[in-house]
């Protein structure tokens, strides 16, 4: 096994000193977990994927992309137990399959959280921009949106998505434990914000709004699923906080698995309630949740709605940069990437240098970019995690048997093998434009490795 890939573990499986300061626990994972999940997905993208691809089934969306998630999941719990310190889909796919293998999955993680991040700073500056407007502290529209933006002349910057991820940027470098502090209050303010909608939506739903139920087939139901599946990489994110575990072995698995179980059953109740209180053509809208509850008249509960969308982004955001810097450290420390993105600082305890250069580039991603169709690019590179750690589970199973492994997952390999079946068969419903520019970057990502990682690689001088 790849250098036995648990550097952060001994023998007995007793943890060793990472650098990290070793603070979270499994409620902390649990809502790190809802703190990634519960946003975007829920905020934006279902009403997008209700109107444009799966109708009032958009609930049904959610179940099969909940369902593919469930077995990839019971994969991450399997491995998280056995490889523990890894950090994340690249640890695992390096434990199970190899170091070009994980590189690959790793140069597609970069890409999923590095665009993902300012992609959700740029929805976040949508609903402040809205919420300003509401106090009477409106800004110009030149200072929120990035130059080249569509039907928006003399554009600067889109000014608070920039700020939002500086901000965030400050709050990682300060401390883990500060960190998860600031989630525990984003993920309460936004679970509020959802209780408060199901509790208006359930007493205004008009049944006829579900007729048809299936507008689109069949197809448009895997379709939205498809779409819909940026709502789910946050679980992935768990994971990557293996070294900050107090007990990983134990921890990391109730995080992963219970902050699935309770997003899931929360956007199927959601996505059922928001089809049900309008017609799903109208709800292909910035701010579907909102936007449905203004138009049946409660604008105290819509208000509530949109501070709740704005710490779910916060939430989002700060999870999503969190798993990035801690995949740059993993790959770093394994001398896939500079020396540099491994430095730990001592007072902090937090890998400031990978903190502030990854920073300083989402800003102006997200600051001067106009990002479109980037939630299907983000999509496919979560698929791909998914189904290499699907396949690692199955490797280790044969290549080490007698690993001890606290979480096994059940009925292996049939779970795994219908993780990847899930997975594979979303990616397949995602634009060719989208597998096109996948294939560029990973292209892209070879390159870099046979140019420098494999040179540097710290298993190439073990194996020297």
């Amino acid at each position: 096994m790849s250098l036995m890939r648990t550097k952060a573990i001994n023998a007995d499986h007793h943890l060793v000193d990472t650098g990290l300061k070793r603070c979270l626990t499994a409620t902390d994972l649990t809502l790190l977990g809802i703190g990634a999940i519960i946003g975007a997905g829920i905020f934006v993208l279902t009403g997008v994927a209700a109107a444009t691809k799966a109708g009032p089934a958009i609930a049904l969306s959610f179940v099969v992309a909940g369902f593919a998630c469930a077995f990839s999941a019971l994969a991450y719990a399997e491995l998280a137990s056995t490889v523990g310190g890894c950090g994340s889909a690249y640890g695992y796919a390096y434990a199970g399959l190899g170091e070009i293998v994980a590189w690959m999955i790793g140069w597609d993680l970069i890409l999923e959280y590095g665009l993902a991040t300012p992609t959700v700073a740029i929805g976040w500056s949508g609903y402040v921009g809205n919420a300003l407007t509401a106090i009477g502290l409106e800004l110009p529209k030149i200072l929120l949106n990035a130059p080249g933006t569509p039907n928006v002349e003399g554009a600067i910057m889109n000014l608070p998505a920039f700020l939002i991820i500086t901000v965030l940027s400050v709050l990682l470098a300060v401390g883990v434990s500060t960190s998860a502090r600031f989630n525990h209050t984003m993920v309460f303010v936004k679970l509020t914000a959802i209780v408060v909608f199901i509790s208006v939506a359930a007493f205004n739903v008009t049944p006829s709004n579900w007729t048809p139920f299936m507008p689109f087939g069949w197809e448009g139901v895997m379709a939205g699923g498809a779409l819909i599946f940026f709502a789910y990489i946050g679980f992935d994110a768990v994971s990557t906080a293996a070294d900050e575990s107090i007990n990983p072995q134990r921890d990391l698995p109730i995080g992963i698995l219970a902050s699935l179980i309770i997003c899931t059953i929360i956007y199927i109740l959601v996505s059922g309630l928001l089809t049900g209180l309008v017609p799903y053509k109208e709800l292909n809208v910035p701010s579907p949740v909102a936007s449905a509850l203004l138009s049946i008249g409660h604008k105290f509960a819509a208000g509530l709605i949109a501070a709740g969308a704005i710490a779910g982004l916060t939430t989002v955001m700060l999870v999503l940069y969190y798993g990035l810097t801690r995949i740059f450290l993993a790959m770093a420390r394994d001398g896939l990437l500079p020396p540099i993105f491994s430095k730990v600082n001592s007072k902090t305890q937090t890998p400031i240098p990978v903190i502030l250069v990854s920073g300083v580039f989402m800003a102006f991603v997200a600051g001067f970019t106009p990002i479109n169709e980037v939630a299907e690019l983000v999509n496919i590179g979560t698929l791909a995690a998914f189904v290499l750690v699907c396949a690692g589970v199955i490797v280790l199973r044969e290549t080490h048997p007698d690993l001890p492994r606290p979480f096994k997952t059940p009925l292996s390999p049939l779970f795994p093998i219908l993780g990847i079946v899930f997975c594979l068969y979303l990616m397949f419903q995602l634009p060719q434009t989208t597998w096109l520019r996948f294939g560029i970057w990973l292209l892209l990502g070879l390159i870099v490795y046979f140019v420098y990682s494999k040179g540097h690689s710290e298993l190439n001088k073990v194996s020297a």
